[in-house]
């Protein structure tokens, strides 16, 4: 027998709690699992039973044990004779027995003569990762790419039309360069010529797709008939001239291990199921195949 008996007892525990709790597989809600129960029997005799449970249902008081045996080879016809006798004296109990290496035939044959519920409860193995048809499952997921960042622009410096500024009446010198302070997303071109308006962000993004190689950059462009627009004013504009850095791109590389969600299974012997139980709560039913 391994040392981590124990151990086992609360690995059981942990995923028969789990069952319990679920709609499907439990229906009683706040059933708590006591471990290393003591329960008298009718001759005053204390029984310790590693795992018991209870619930009411109709008025009437259902209680189940679990008795776990961490062995390394499958249990034999003796330690199903031992919880008979142990439950003997105890009538109401529902025995349940738990192991992870399985059974010998005769302690299956014995446990089903005698209303005894047997499990196998263990960790993943291969087995867990192939379909009933001998596909094999999914382990994980490794991704790898770049993540291109936008291009951000550094500086921005449009031509103003002379003559629109003379014919309009507005007080601003054109000889001197135009000074804009606002956010990137508050600054709009409106190209009528093509009629399309965009802002200085969008114009980042335009500047991405055209050349998304790290660096700095410069990038002219003239209009026939173009407006800019800021702070509730327009000026027509004749071009501008827009200098840019794309950063050095992010590199990511992610694994995504789907067998580090699983957490264990269980097994029914009589019923032919195996419940494979997730970290997050959720529970895979399989169908054993008949051999």
């Amino acid at each position: 027998m391994d040392k981590t008996g124990k151990e086992y007892e609360v690995f059981v525990a942990t995923l028969q709690q789990v069952l319990l709790n679920s709609e499907k597989y439990g229906g009683q809600k706040n059933i708590v699992i006591e471990k290393n129960k003591i329960i008298k029997d009718k001759n005053g005799i204390d029984r310790e039973f590693d795992l018991y449970w209870e619930y009411k249902l109709g008025g009437l008081t259902y209680k189940t044990i679990i008795e776990c045996k961490d062995y390394k080879s499958p249990i034999s016809i003796e330690k199903i004779d031992a919880l008979i006798g142990k439950v003997h004296d105890i009538p109401e109990l529902k025995p349940v027995f738990a192991s992870k290496s399985g059974y010998q035939s005769g302690a299956e044959k014995k446990a089903e003569q005698n209303g005894i519920e047997l499990l196998i409860v263990r960790e993943q193995n291969d087995s867990d990762w192939v379909d009933e048809y001998g596909f094999h499952l999914l382990k994980g997921i490794k991704v790898c790419g770049q993540f291109i960042k936008p291009a951000n622009i550094t500086s921005f410096r449009p031509m103003i039309d002379g003559n629109w500024v003379l014919e309009n009446g507005i007080n601003i010198d054109v000889t001197k360069p135009f000074q804009l302070n606002e956010l990137n997303n508050e600054i709009f071109i409106q190209d009528i010529t093509n009629n399309e308006k965009y802002s200085l962000f969008d114009l980042e993004a335009k500047l991405t797709l055209e050349n998304n190689s790290p660096g700095d950059y410069e990038k002219s462009k003239i209009f026939t008939e173009a407006y800019l627009h800021h702070k509730g004013n327009k000026y027509k504009i004749l071009s501008y001239k827009v200098m840019y850095s794309i950063p050095e791109p992010i590199e990511y590389n992610d694994v995504f291990d789907f067998t580090q969600q699983l957490v264990g299974v269980v097994e029914f012997i009589k019923k032919g199921i195996k419940l494979k139980i997730f970290k997050n709560g959720n529970i895979h039913q399989e169908e054993k195949p008949v051999l």
